[in-house]
């Protein structure tokens, strides 16, 4: 017999050899139907796989991540086998799970699909779904794997191979396809009862573009059809609301293969949601006892072996310039050049917390085949701050942090939020994190002990910390419920110790400052990329480039217009004259597309009486009123920072 302890922490026995399905069933035939995989001591595993020892076990079903993630990678594998049932002799690559849905790189050889295509695919994968085949699992000798796709002429898997030793290759087979996979599955495709195949793209074998380009076709599936039905109505919902759309429709930012790709430029509309945001950010920041900073945009490689970055992160730094004989980097992070403003003087621990803010731009290599629009880019300006403290002092700062974000939150009307508290793999220490096992478990704790002490709601996840400490990633999800990484809160144990960095303790001993990284309001590029859909580009006034429209109804109120605009103006708000020779219907009906909060049509009653006719952006008339009420009342919105 052997005990499994279940999450409510009961303890049952059960023969041995009893998988997770077998268990579920023992509980209730119902909840059996639901159960999609089995998470067997924290690792998940295929609900009809046998356990032969004592475990804890959970059930997995949609409702959780890893029941999802299952779900979506055994949909991978239905598409796969409709491909080589459609395309006899295609290779495939790899085909993974990602956050909503899932993909597979195949080599098609001669063959093409395209758009048009995945209709049939769709008919062919619920053809094969409804057939209920079982995943089966089979261990393989390596030697044996190696011969299989040998015959199969198979380069791909061949290669996968390579890095796998015996014990570690196990075949996946559902119905007619057979593939090199560690799982988990689902028991069976019947569960697949919904399909939606969404895209077709190019992709790199490996990422790499120096590889051959394989075909990566994108899908997405459900348990049932409604929720099938509602996903596809969020997507033409996100399709209206694409950040690189409403760019350009909006005059936000553009790109220019002269310039570079991951190169934005931003527009005058988006610089000036950048400004409002850099204002944002500066107010909050001062008042919590911020001091901003300048540094360069490039350093010497001397910095960047000191703080670690180049042994950790030179894949995604940019090739160095040689001038004088020394190396110099673009910066991929601000970090380094703060620490050098920390140590420039001599720290006592009546200047700590040390708070220094910068909006810094960093450079990063995203390889080409990742990049997108604004959410991936490689050069981005970032919210950044360090903030140099001691251990006494590390929870009220964190706590001040996390603070920061709830505030900003509440501003741009983020309902929905949870932070990933980021944990070190000790497995990869040394390699990936930073050598230092006692710190990381004290830092750790440190962490975990602020997010439940504030109540935020947060997950943990392993091997995810940055290689100098545990990491808060911030997920925040959009009007559409679509979750986007906003940002990091950072703890940096080691970057002191690399630097050499003291302040003079109460005791008048040196003692080492722990570091907090922060970045609420991540870099301009993601966070406006997000603010777009979020918003559907109707931006709260306080935001928004143009604030207000003046609409005379012909040109003979053309002075009382450039009198109307002189008096916004003054009051700092962004206003325009719509002087076109139109009628003032279609300049309503363009202002409403351009999506400016506040329109102002006048006409002669307007102008004899020293008023404005007022209609608010997808709202339409609000009244006359006089042109000074509409002025403080802006100007107040404007203040407040209103979100709609």
């Amino acid at each position: 017999m052997i005990k499994i302890t279940l999450p409510d922490g009961a303890v049952k026995e059960y023969e041995k050899g009893s998988s997770a399905m077998d268990i579920a069933k023992s509980i209730s035939e119902g909840l059996a139907r639901k159960v999609l995989a089995a998470d067997i001591n924290g690792e998940v595993w295929d609900a009809n796989r046998p356990l032969d020892n004592d475990a804890s076990l959970k059930l997995l079903t949609w409702d959780d991540n890893d029941g999802k993630s299952t779900f979506w990678h055994s949909s991978a594998h239905l598409m796969a086998e409709a491909v080589d049932a459609t395309f006899p002799g295609v290779k495939f690559w790899v085909g993974p799970a990602i956050d909503k849905g899932f993909y597979y790189d195949i080599d098609l050889g001669d063959n093409k699909i395209t758009e048009d295509d995945l209709a049939s695919l769709e008919k062919k994968m619920n053809e094969l779904a409804k057939q209920n085949n079982q995943y089966v699992r089979k261990s393989i000798p390596k030697a044996e794997a190696i011969q299989y796709f040998t015959e199969k002429g198979d380069e791909y898997k061949l290669d996968l191979l390579g890095g796998l030793t015996d014990g570690e290759i196990t075949f996946y087979t559902q119905g007619g396809f057979t593939d090199l996979c560690r799982g988990p599955h689902i028991p069976s495709t019947g569960a697949i009862k919904a399909i939606k195949l969404t895209s077709i793209a190019g992709a790199y074998w490996k990422g790499d573009e120096k590889n051959k380009q394989l075909t990566r076709i994108y899908g997405v599936s459900f348990p049932n059809q409604k929720e099938l039905d509602e996903y596809v109505l969020m997507m033409e919902e996100a399709k209206k609301r694409d950040h690189r759309k409403l760019g350009k429709e909006l005059g936000i930012y553009t790109m220019d293969d002269n310039v570079g790709p991951g190169l934005i430029l931003w527009m005058p509309n988006g610089t000036v949601i950048i400004e409002e945001l850099e204002k944002l950010a500066k107010e909050t920041e001062n008042a919590a006892g911020y001091k901003r900073v300048v540094t360069p945009h490039i350093a010497k490689e001397t910095m960047y072996l000191t703080s670690g970055h180049l042994p950790f992160y030179a894949d995604s730094m940019f090739p160095p310039m040689e001038m004088d004989g020394e190396k110099y980097y673009l910066r991929a992070m601000n970090c380094p050049h703060h620490h050098k403003i920390f140590d420039a003087e001599q720290r006592s621990y009546k200047e700590l917390p040390y708070r220094i803010a910068e909006y810094g731009t960093c450079y990063r290599y995203e390889q080409s085949g990742e990049l997108f629009g604004l959410m991936r880019v490689r050069c981005l300006h970032m919210n950044d701050a360090h903030i140099y403290c001691s251990k006494e002092d590390f929870a009220q700062e964190f706590k001040a942090v996390n603070d920061m974000y709830l505030k900003y939150f509440k501003i741009f009307g983020i309902d929905k939020y949870v932070m990933r508290l980021s944990l070190h793999d000790p497995e990869k220490l040394g390699q990936k994190y930073v050598n230092e096992p006692e710190l990381w478990l004290e830092t750790e704790e440190l962490v975990r002990s602020v997010l439940i002490e504030t109540g935020v709601p947060f997950v943990e996840v392993k091997g995810e910390g940055a290689f100098y400490g545990p990491k808060i990633d911030v997920q925040i999800w959009s009007a559409i419920g679509r979750e986007f990484t906003l940002a990091t809160n950072q703890v940096d144990f080691a970057q002191s110790r690399s630097f050499k960095l003291s302040f003079t303790n109460q005791n008048n001993q040196p003692e080492i400052p722990l570091i907090i990284h922060r970045a609420p309001l991540g870099t301009h590029e993601r966070f406006i990329g997000f603010l777009l859909e979020h918003y559907a580009g109707k931006f709260p006034t306080w935001l928004a480039p143009l604030q207000v429209k003046i609409l005379p109804i012909s040109d003979k109120f053309m002075d009382y217009a450039n009198t109307i605009l002189q008096t916004l103006k003054k009051a700092d708000i962004r206003a325009e004259i719509d002087d076109r020779s139109e009628k003032v219907g279609k300049k309503i009906r363009d202002t409403e597309i351009a999506k400016v909060p506040y329109m102002l049509v006048i006409g002669e009653k307007e102008m004899n009486e020293g008023k404005v006719a007022v209609r608010r952006q997808g709202i339409g008339d609000l009244g006359t009123k006089p042109i000074e009420d509409f002025v403080l009342e802006i100007v107040a919105e404007i203040k407040d920072r209103v979100s709609d």
